[in-house]
């Protein structure tokens, strides 16, 4: 077909489509951030994953992949390569055995601290082509989208609760 020659209408549908550009927008989205962090070796995956278990340590695997809205299968992988690396550790939960609790390590935690700046860097890259007001419609037009299709989802998202207070002694 020749350089100016418009691809067929079949073509064009399909890439007008909201799917084909989420799908295309996510590749464009993990490849910044793979760029901006390849220093500190993350994927936005393991940065979800430790930025997660900062805010809660000892989070239950399941939680976690709930908190991620990752399967079981995608969460089981990617803590599998960050303990490899020494970033978290799992141990079985305290209130029940057969579940595994996972926590940073020294490590992790100073591994996620570095990656701030670069991730932070990859967020307004991937920003950048939109003034203020475009990004603050198109973020809220993702929590619109995904909050209303959330039941159509393979993987379940669940915020996790707010770790307890720390008890006070009187």
């Amino acid at each position: 077909m020749p350089a100016n020659a418009k691809p067929p209408a079949t073509l064009s549908r399909l890439y007008a489509r909201p799917g084909f550009l989420l799908r295309r927008a996510h590749q464009i989205s993990a490849a910044v951030f793979e760029d901006a962090c390849k220093d500190v070796g993350l994927t936005p995956a393991q940065f979800g994953v430790l930025t997660v278990l900062q805010a809660h340590p000892g989070l239950g695997q399941s939680s976690l992949s709930r908190a991620l809205g990752f399967d079981k299968v995608t969460v089981l992988r990617v803590l599998r390569g960050l303990q490899a690396r020494g970033l978290v550790r799992r141990t079985p939960a305290e209130d029940n055995r057969r579940n595994v609790s996972v926590a940073l390590t020294t490590e992790g935690s100073l591994l996620l601290q570095q990656a701030q700046k670069p991730a932070e860097k990859a967020y307004r890259r991937l920003m950048a082509p939109l003034d203020k007001d475009q990004q603050e419609q198109l973020l809220g037009l993702l929590q619109l989208l995904t909050g209303e299709l959330e039941d159509e989802a393979r993987a379940a998202f669940v915020r996790p609760l707010p770790a307890p207070a720390p008890r006070q002694v009187a």
